[in-house]
């Protein structure tokens, strides 16, 4: 079978192409994507539809610094994985931390502002994601950055909005999306994890052999 992926409306961000994303919105989707599954293509048809961005990046990291690297799957194969699940032409699968040489979400937020200063960027998170923000590399200051979008995920949902980081950062929760703060959006919970995925794999390889 044949995966057909979808001709993007923009191209693959550089450092050197800031004018074709001159006065746009972009929603920046960080992860491992180890491998990358149906629930982060639900979240990134979610972003489109709840926030005012014009496309979705999705930043597969060349290795995320709280988690092991033993299990991880080479970046190429990782973003392979990302673009068989992109829907749509208002995404964009990239690895721009490997040609900006971040390996820290601040970092890589900031870098990206100087690179494209004339576009609006929103950083997009799972609520697994904003459990154990507090742990994260200037989590603080990548909340003053860029707004923030976090989104529902199974069974995280309760346990992040009674977090550290939720609770910190509570005067800048917000209802709509704008200029500043974060904001939690609703949607259908999608139990489907990289974890189990790999585990299945893992399982499937075993009996194989």
């Amino acid at each position: 079978m044949t995966i057909r992926i979808p001709v993007p409306l923009y191209p693959q961000p550089t450092l050197r192409n800031a004018a074709a994303y001159r006065g746009l919105r972009v929603g920046l989707f960080g992860g491992s994507f180890n491998p990358a599954h149906a629930a982060h293509r639900q979240l990134a048809l979610r972003a489109l539809e709840a926030l005012d961005i014009d496309v979705v990046w999705w930043l597969v990291s060349p290795q995320n610094p709280l988690k092991s690297a033993n299990d991880m799957a080479p970046l190429a194969a990782r973003m392979k994985s990302a673009e068989k699940q992109i829907d749509g032409p208002r995404m964009v699968v990239t690895d721009i931390e490997v040609r900006l040489g971040t390996q820290y979400t601040a970092d890589t937020i900031r870098e990206i502002k100087k690179h494209f200063p004339y576009t609006t960027f929103t950083w997009m998170m799972g609520a697994d994601s904003l459990r154990t923000f507090h742990h994260w590399e200037k989590w603080r200051e990548i909340a003053r950055m860029v707004p923030m979008a976090v989104f529902a995920r199974p069974p995280q949902q309760i346990r992040a909005l009674s977090g550290f980081a939720a609770k910190t950062l509570r005067q800048s929760r917000k209802r709509h999306h704008d200029k500043t703060g974060w904001q939690y959006i609703m949607m259908p919970l999608n139990p489907i994890s990289a974890t189990e995925i790999r585990a299945r794999n893992a399982s499937q390889k075993n009996n194989q052999t």
